[in-house]
Parts: structure tokens; sequence; C-alpha cells
């Protein structure tokens, strides 16, 4: 599983001009679910961004987590993360799972951040999105539960 998570103090998504998710201060996460992913790479995933220390404290140090601070969180399905582009000029999505497991698998992930008291509003799976945010810092972190 593999996530780009950007620190924001603002982001939505829209389909079809139309706002299908949106957060104020948070965190905006695209998801990327792959072939091999089980409910560990989920579990580990969902419990490192909850509390992953990337807010800042009263001292202006990066000490706190979305769920210190009481913040939302704005999930993406996002395939694309499992882009291979060493050959040629076109990607190859090989190693990105099929959409009916990834659907499954995206929708488990989210449950488990909304389990931990977190308010998660998402894009719509599948569809062209348009997503625009506010990177806050900027921070923005890749994480991949294979090297977790």
């Amino acid at each position: 599983m593999k996530v780009v998570l950007q620190r924001v103090s603002e982001a939505r998504v829209t389909v079809d001009d139309h706002v299908v998710g949106e957060i104020g201060a948070g965190l905006m996460l695209l998801i990327g679910v792959g072939q091999e992913d089980t409910e560990q790479d989920l579990v580990w995933m969902a419990d490192k961004l909850a509390g992953l220390r990337i807010f800042e404290d009263e001292a202006g140090k990066m000490n706190l987590s979305v769920e210190d601070v009481k913040g939302a969180i704005l999930s993406v399905s996002q395939f694309t993360l499992y882009g291979d582009c060493r050959k040629g000029k076109r990607p190859n999505f090989m190693g990105a799972a099929r959409p009916e497991q990834a659907v499954s698998f995206y929708e488990q992930f989210n449950e488990r951040l909304r389990s931990r008291g977190l308010r998660v509003e998402t894009g719509r799976f599948g569809a062209m999105m348009d997503v625009s945010l506010v990177n806050d810092g900027p921070v923005t972190l890749i994480l991949d539960s294979r090297n977790g």
C-alpha cells in the first residue's frame, strides 16, 4: 500500500463540478492499493497515518498527530501510485490491485481511520476527479507499507 500525504489547511474533490469530499485542516491522502496488499498493510498504514506527528505544537515543533489536532482526512484512491516508469515512456500499472479488490480495500482503510474517531471524507472511486488543496508548510510525505 502506498500513500502520498500532504498536511493541508483545506482540500476538496469535485466530480462533474460537484463537491464530493471537502475538509479544512488535516491530511490529504492519495491512496494506492497494490496487488499483494494484505489486511496487515491496511492496519499498519491506517495506524501510522493516524498517529504520525506532523502537526506543530505550541513550540512550533512537529509533535502532534491528526488525532491530536482533531483534524480531518480527505482520502482519494490513486492507482497511478503503482505506475512503473522504468521501461519505455508509458507507465505500466500491473502492480496496482484490480478495481474490484482495490475498492473493498480502500473502503476498509477509510473505515479503520473512522474507527479511530477521525472524520474521513473521500473522493469517488474510479471517477475522474478534480482535487484541489492548500498544502500547509508545505509538508508532503510518501509512505509504503512494504517499507514500514
